[in-house]
């Protein structure tokens, strides 16, 4: 080919991708922008009255500190020591919920807004939670430690706070670093002489849970992990075991540590013994990033993104939300995360309550820092760390973002930007469809667009995306599906038994996860029953050929009577379908009735023979029925994970008194989770898919028909109408695109992140 005619061919093609780029933005300019006000209002009003669930605003915080401060003279430094006295958390206290229906359904007057104090009196050796109003200005508080838990909690059961672990890590530099400078520098290349911190290598630290063996330790097993990103699953293979058990620093002790799979009684022990070379050594090297989440290629498409051609269906005004014909308040606790309140739909209450209750693993491992754990996350916060969302990764980039605040462990309320999303998306199959072939040609279907309100928390090295989401056909779902990173070990002799090795010398460990969920469905009213409904195969005869058996499938339905009877455990079987009914009949004699489907492949409970369980004693029950009481609001509580021996809340002793369920308010307790058997694929990070779990609501003849029928999202095609917009709207939307107005992207998930360098 002559450089003439190769040059010509050049020219030609860069001329010709010009074209296309001017042809591509000339059309893209003529695209008029997607309104941003939606076509058609939605159908109701915001309700005022959804802020008696309403989180407490940042002035609301600020004025129980200051009362708190002044009227009790508790500290609120972050860094209060642990024998002194700290306000560790403030936040709503929920009103009692027949106060609550009357002031949302009968006029009654709107409950009193209170706040709940929670302060750790180092200097008396216990825990006091109060009760702080009216807000706002409160000018009163009473203590209900023992109205709501029936015990006084000592001070031990109290959560680490920061201050604390300003000290341990403080105590662990002086007293294990400081003296194990050869060790450090040989094996994990650690310069303890450095003074630069910007320059000095060093270790990272991850606790195990529970601190100790039985009420009353605080002994705590500290393993230790390389500085590099993704630190979970870069295990060094040393581990402290600290006493801490006294609100004074200086009883603090190093009582055992663990090196190369060594057990050593002292400090002094482990370094005379490196030192003579009595020991297995562990040999530094540098390893792969392995854990780092850092693009390995650079971006290439844009994945593809959801706008709103006709602006928003849904509307999100304080803390409450309308989407078509659904409507409910919403809170985000800093204990126990997301929960929803009156929960309506097509302007019915159908449930009071829909919220997180606790997230609890356990552990299996060779080496002490897994090998006991057992983490229930309310104890440190699931709500707390709800960080700010990412738009198109974590939420659809244009969805509505909700700004929280918080007050735990801090010393000033806390603001969290856009760390809660809400969208409605496409959940990329029909919800229904029929497509009409014998006789007679038609399609009918309608889109599964549902509302979603999520929010995620990354509690160490789980994150956790929290999800309820609305359907048009009167469902909701909670579910929740788990990433972030693994917890690991060092591989060690005889660990091969609880786990896969993924890294070199690194062991992703067996655990469980389990999840609470507390689900207070309301169905036409607050008197219910509970129904369960199966199968069974039964030998019939057919009525047009008698001396002809058949095996045919006939429904079984039975109505549990007592708290015992419904409470349904795990590892027996269970009624494939279980209902909350009223006794209230649908046009067609049926009792109308919410059937709650849970979606579960979650592991084994906790033998109930171990001493830690009853700290966790909901995850025996796949589902368990109560009649509604205000004292028994949670399946947890704060104090489970570091009193864990002797709980504040025992969640058995609620179906240990066996009332009647017939025609009570009922409260459904589920729990949900899976079993987690890390493998190589978990590198560096486990990802949502298939590691999830959570419950479905479900209509189950409580309308005469299904709702959905009413949608205008419905499609409906017969021969000759494939064009028309009246029932197609699909024909016509290639006339009306429109090309998405969005907000910019920003991103100040940092702020209040918990940063232990700053200590």
């Amino acid at each position: 080919m002559s450089s003439f005619l190769k040059w010509t061919l050049i020219l030609f093609s860069l001329v010709s991708i010009i074209l296309n780029i001017v042809l591509i933005c000339l059309g893209s300019s003529k695209a008029p922008k997607c309104t941003r006000t939606p076509r058609f209002p939605p159908k109701a009003k915001h309700d005022p009255r959804s802020a008696v669930f309403a989180d407490l605003t940042r002035e609301e915080y600020t004025q129980v500190q200051d009362y708190m401060r002044k009227g009790l003279g508790v500290s609120t430094d972050a860094l209060t020591e642990p024998s002194q006295d700290f306000l560790f958390l403030i936040e709503l206290s929920l009103p009692k919920k027949a106060s609550a229906l009357s002031y949302l359904d009968a006029g009654g007057p709107p409950p009193t807004r209170e706040a709940t104090a929670v302060v750790f009196h180092g200097t008396r050796g216990h825990i006091k939670e109060y009760v702080v109003g009216p807000l706002p200005d409160p000018t009163y508080h009473r203590d209900v430690t023992e109205e709501r838990y029936g015990t006084q909690l000592h001070i031990n059961a109290r959560t680490v706070t920061v201050g604390e672990y300003h000290l341990l890590f403080k105590m662990l530099d002086e007293q294990v670093f400081a003296k194990l400078g050869a060790l450090m520098k040989d094996s994990f290349d650690v310069d303890v002489d450095q003074k630069d911190e910007r320059r000095r290598r060093r270790l990272n630290a991850f606790e195990q849970m529970p601190r100790g063996r039985k009420s009353g330790d605080r002994s705590t097993w500290i393993s230790y992990f390389r500085d590099v990103s993704g630190m979970y699953i870069h295990p060094v293979g040393f581990e402290v075991l600290v006493n801490h058990a006294s609100v004074n620093a200086s009883d603090w002790r190093v009582e055992r540590l663990l090196y190369n799979g060594r057990y050593f009684e002292s400090v002094d022990e482990l370094k005379a013994k490196y030192a003579a070379g009595d020991v297995s050594k562990i040999v530094y090297k540098e390893t792969p990033d392995y854990g780092s989440l850092k693009p390995r290629s650079g971006p290439l498409q844009v994945a593809p993104q959801q706008y709103y051609a006709e602006g928003k269906r849904f509307s999100v005004g304080g803390n409450h939300v309308l989407y078509l014909d659904w409507s409910f308040a919403f809170g985000l606790s800093s204990l126990t995360g997301m929960r929803v309140f009156d929960v309506r739909f097509g302007g019915r209450r159908i449930a009071y309550e829909l919220s997180v209750q606790e997230a609890m693993s356990v552990y299996g491992a060779v080496s002490p820092g897994l090998a006991l754990t057992k983490f229930l996350d309310s104890s440190i916060g699931v709500g707390r760390f709800a960080h700010e969302l990412t738009r198109g990764v974590d939420c659809p980039y244009d969805a509505t973002y909700v700004t929280t605040h918080r007050y735990i462990d801090v010393a000033a309320p806390t603001r969290f930007a856009n760390s809660i999303c809400v969208f409605e998306h496409n959940v990329g199959q029909p919800l229904r469809r029929h497509f009409a072939d014998f006789f007679g040609n038609s399609y009918g279907g309608m889109v599964n667009s549902a509302l979603v309100f999520r929010t995620i928390t990354a509690i160490g090295n789980y994150d956790y995306l929290w999800d309820f989401v609305f359907y048009q056909n009167g469902a909701v779902e909670a579910k929740v599906h788990a990433t972030g990173y693994m917890s690991t070990s060092y591989v060690l002799p005889g660990n091969e038994k609880y786990g896969h090795q993924v890294a070199d010398k690194v062991l992703g460990n067996i655990h469980t996860h389990f999840v609470s969920f507390k689900v207070d469905l309301d169905v036409m009213g607050v008197k219910n029953v509970f129904q369960t409904k199966d199968m069974k195969y039964v030998n019939v005869s057919m009525p047009w050929a008698p001396d002809h058996h058949a095996m045919v499938p006939q429904l079984v339905e039975k109505e549990l009577k007592t708290e015992q009877e419904a409470a349904l455990r795990y590892g027996t079987k269970t009624p494939r379908y279980l209902h909350i009914a009223s006794n209230q009949l649908n046009r067609w004699g049926n009792k109308r009735s919410y059937r709650i489907q849970v979606i579960t492949f979650a592991g084994d409970p906790l033998p109930e023979s171990e001493p830690e369980e009853r700290s966790m004693s909901w995850s025996r029950y796949k589902v368990a029925i109560t009649k509604h009481k205000d004292k028994e609001q949670t399946s947890s509580s704060l104090y489970s994970q570091n009193n864990i021996w002797s709980p504040a809340v025992d969640f058995s002793q609620y179906i240990e008194d066996n009332e009647s369920i017939e025609e009570e308010d009922l409260v459904a307790w589920v729990t949900a989770g899976f079993l987690h058997i890390p493998h190589s694929e978990d590198v560096p990070n486990t990802v949502t898919v298939g590691n999830g779990g959570g419950v479905i609501l479900r209509p189950h003849n409580y309308f005469d028909e299904d709702p959905s029928v009413n949608s205008p999202d419905a499609v409906y095609i017969k021969p000759g109408t494939e064009q028309s917009c009246q029932t197609n709207r699909m024909a016509c939307l290639a006339q009306e695109s429109c090309s998405p107005v969005l907000e910019p992207f920003t991103y100040h998930g940092f702020d209040g992140a918990m940063n232990f360098d700053e200590f």
